[in-house]
């Protein structure tokens, strides 16, 4: 009987031993307008994770409209669990997995931050092409970042068909996904402070989907909620990953589950009560939900009121953005194809003639003027592979990120400060999973060098560490100063110039920084003019 308080004396002095040889570790407790927040110290540098904080809410009896402010918490809320995520086949494991209540986010606070001294803020928007994705540890580990003494904030938003069904029904009008980030942009805005954050030195930052997340939010109509912008390899000027409500894919869903109708509001109901397992397993056989142009409705929320190359952007006036893609974005989509998938490729038809109004005639001449630039007189095959990727990656990537970065200018933007990232390294993100070694940096393979990825457990090689002290300073210089380079230094050599009317100046990252200007020029040029005289025949212009 008396050995009890012995051990629970050992145990506290090994526990005060091993963890606090110094200071006792005192676990952060937050008083914000929402109620008390408790989080954790981390273990792996100097700053505090509050996770899985709840900013909103789905409502049960419409699952596929748009989310509600998630109430004040009566009790101290522990902030200890990043898992949630959204209902979504995941990645990594393939599996059908995720919960509603998955509306969370995540902020991590460097030591010095204080209400006294606040620090910036930096507001990360996943990618995953609005099907896939969620914010935890798991992929996007915060230390690289934060210890820049900034505070990082990681969100959760509803992908797929909870997130992006689009009917021309004001219960679900579509870019529910874009509402959920308005939502936890406003909490950030409104509770930030209480972190030691800055709430008026706020920067979205977003890579693909994420990327154009961030470019939406720049053009929708809502209240700024941002100061900044860092948007990587996506933004809003690609028809193709928009459209108009429709309800057929709704339809077809409930179908696949066993419920024909031609009544959408049946079938919206038949959804509403089945599990989100059944219904994102049902979503594998029918075309994917897109974000959309939303009708109007009265006293309803509208986030996309047209293709934003329609569109002037008021709240870009003097907004500094960074803005980027990399040298190989569309590998991952054509390597290690067998000669079938380039037997059936039609690469160059299918592409403008889902983004162009082209008539028969127009199409095939565009087609074949496209084709002689890229691959001369070849046919499509494994041969031509890497001309095919460079064309994929131009109309989707490359070109797309040069119209923006024009549209920015012609609407007054702060300055422009645009990158390519071109290294291959041990830790580029797609490649490493497919097992690639050659080539340019592929899609996303620069999250590598900007979050701590839980499973890439080796060390980084001193190579690696350097792009990774490189990249995380330019992106942390920026969200402080608004200038990757406010002065040169051993680490970052090169001064980054902002983009000039005649000058269109790069950063190219790779082991070493790079000043240049304006990319695969010819390529370049050949789209130029291209978009010069066909401008207006892309699916979505209005006059």
């Amino acid at each position: 009987m008396c050995l009890k308080p012995i051990f629970f004396i050992i145990f506290i002095f090994a526990s005060f031993n091993k963890c606090h040889s110094i200071d006792t570790r005192v676990d952060p407790l937050v008083d914000t307008k929402v109620g008390l927040i408790r989080g954790l110290k981390a273990e792996d540098g100097d700053y505090s994770m509050f996770l899985g904080i709840p900013y909103g809410k789905v409502d049960e009896n419409n699952p596929f409209g748009p989310s509600l402010p998630h109430e004040n918490f009566q009790e101290i809320f522990e902030a200890y669990d990043d898992s949630a995520i959204c209902p979504q086949i995941e990645e990594f494991n393939k599996t059908n997995t995720g919960s509603l209540d998955c509306l969370h986010l995540n902020i991590y606070v460097p030591d010095v931050a204080s209400t006294k001294s606040p620090v910036p803020v930096l507001v990360w928007i996943h990618g995953g092409g609005f099907q896939i994705g969620f914010s935890g540890r798991f992929l996007y580990g915060p230390k690289y970042l934060v210890r820049h003494d900034i505070i990082l904030v990681t969100l959760n938003y509803r992908v797929g068909p909870y997130g992006y069904m689009c009917l021309d029904d004001q219960r679900v009008p579509g870019n529910q996904g874009f509402k959920d980030q308005l939502l936890a942009l406003r909490w950030i805005k409104d509770n930030i402070g209480s972190f030691g954050g800055n709430s008026n030195k706020i920067t979205l930052f977003g890579e693909s989907a994420g990327g154009r997340s961030v470019d939406y939010h720049l053009f929708s109509q809502q209240e700024k909620l941002f100061n900044s912008l860092i948007i990587q390899s996506g933004t809003s000027l690609l028809p193709t990953h928009i459209g108009e409500p429709e309800s057929t894919r709704t339809l077809n869903l409930a179908a696949k589950l066993g419920f024909e109708t031609d009544d959408v509001n049946e079938a919206l109901s038949f959804l509403t009560n089945q599990s989100p397992n059944s219904v994102i397993a049902a979503m594998q056989e029918i075309d994917r939900y897109l974000p959309c142009v939303e009708n109007d409705y009265e006293n309803v929320e509208k986030f996309i009121s047209d293709y934003t190359f329609n569109l002037n952007i008021p709240k870009v006036k003097n907004v500094p953005i960074l803005i980027g893609h990399n040298d190989a974005e569309r590998l991952p989509n054509h390597l290690n194809q067998n000669a079938d998938y380039f037997d059936n490729l039609n690469i160059f038809h299918d592409t403008f003639n889902s983004a162009f109004n082209f008539n028969s005639s127009e199409l095939i001449n565009v087609v074949n003027n496209f084709r002689h630039f890229y691959i001369g007189d070849e046919e499509i095959s494994e041969k031509e592979l890497f001309n095919i990727i460079d064309f994929d990656s131009d109309f989707t990537y490359v070109h797309a990120t040069q119209r923006s970065i024009k549209q920015y200018m012609e609407n007054n933007a702060g300055d422009i400060f645009y990158y390519m990232f071109t290294y291959n390294g041990g830790r580029n993100f797609v490649k490493k999973r497919m097992n690639v070694t050659f080539g340019g940096a592929a899609h996303a393979d620069e999250i590598g060098y900007l979050f701590d990825i839980s499973y890439m457990k080796d060390e980084p090689s001193n190579e690696d560490q350097l792009v990774i002290d490189r990249m995380t300073t330019l992106w942390a210089n920026f969200v402080k100063y608004s200038n990757p380079t406010p002065e040169t230094s051993d680490l970052l050599p090169v001064e980054w110039r902002p983009v000039e009317d005649e000058k269109l100046y790069y950063l190219d990252i790779n082991n070493k920084l790079t000043l240049k200007k304006r990319p695969f020029n010819d390529r370049m040029a050949f789209w130029d003019l291209f978009y010069e005289y066909n401008h207006s025949l892309q699916k979505g212009y209005r006059n």
